[in-house]
């Protein structure tokens, strides 16, 4: 179905979701979620064919419309390209959430710099270019709502995956100063910040590891509450404000960089 068609056909009554890196892992099932509350959705992902399939499923479970928009948010006016294309069908997004995502461990030295320009653009750059494409309609309308997925990896310097940290940090403090504008509009904005999950970008699992659909839970969980920024799970809470608050931050370089350093050699 074409984004006309999709724009055609959706009642007015009907809420849309917009949903970025939702072929796999927490993009796929906060997708399960909203679908399942009655919301059409557009999902946007790299992987076409991913993405016909879980458009194809989520319509078939739950009688709603999905849009499946392949598109790779690193790129340079992606974002501007996918607020036009929904524009010009004439979807309005009720729900944006900015979820697609990558990581690179090893260290900066030893990473091609194009790969670290493009996670920075992928992780901070389309999250921030998204959000100021369609915050302004749903402050005009005087609702909505916009989901930040972050990372526990904000909370603590990063050695070894030193992009991914610093980026998702990025995320944080943007949602928290976004929250500030935001109130008083009827705009909810939280940033969501999983640690370890068991998705298709962490092959690496520790103790604790959640599953996507943990993480659909408690996002949907934040959108109910009034905090700005919100972490899955007690155990991942608990680690984000020990390496957050307590420990020193060389201490927690030490700890944080012999893990990644580890992982990166086991990826070798």
């Amino acid at each position: 179905m074409s984004a006309n068609e999709q724009g055609e056909q959706r009642n007015n009554d009907r809420r849309v979701a917009l949903v970025t890196g939702a072929g796999t892992g927490i993009g796929a099932a906060l997708a399960q979620r909203l679908a399942a509350q009655g919301m059409d959705l557009v999902v946007v992902g790299r992987n076409a064919a991913r993405l016909e399939d879980v458009a194809q499923r989520l319509h078939a479970e739950h009688e709603v419309d999905v849009l499946p928009v392949p598109l790779d948010l690193s790129e340079q006016d992606a974002p501007t390209c996918l607020a036009k294309q929904l524009a010009e069908a004439g979807i309005e997004i009720d729900i944006l959430v900015n979820n697609a995502g990558a990581a690179k461990v090893g260290a900066v030295a030893d990473t091609d710099p194009r790969t670290i320009r493009a996670l920075v653009d992928l992780n901070a750059g389309a999250v921030a270019e998204t959000t100021a494409l369609f915050l302004p309609a749903m402050v005009a309308r005087g609702r909505g709502a916009i989901v930040n997925i972050a990372s526990t990896a904000a909370y603590t310097p990063g050695p070894y995956n030193a992009t991914y940290a610093a980026s998702k940090a990025f995320v944080v403090s943007f949602t928290r100063s976004l929250w500030h504008e935001v109130r008083g509009t009827g705009v909810r904005v939280v940033a969501v910040s999983p640690g370890s999950t068991a998705t298709p970008m962490n092959l690496r699992r520790v103790p604790g590891t959640r599953q996507p659909e943990q993480v659909a839970d408690t996002v949907m969980a934040a959108l109910r509450s009034r905090a700005p920024v919100v972490v899955d799970g007690w155990v991942n809470a608990l680690l984000a404000f020990m390496f957050g608050r307590v420990l020193p931050p060389k201490a927690a370089a030490r700890i944080t960089g012999a893990f990644f350093r580890k992982a990166a050699r086991e990826g070798d």
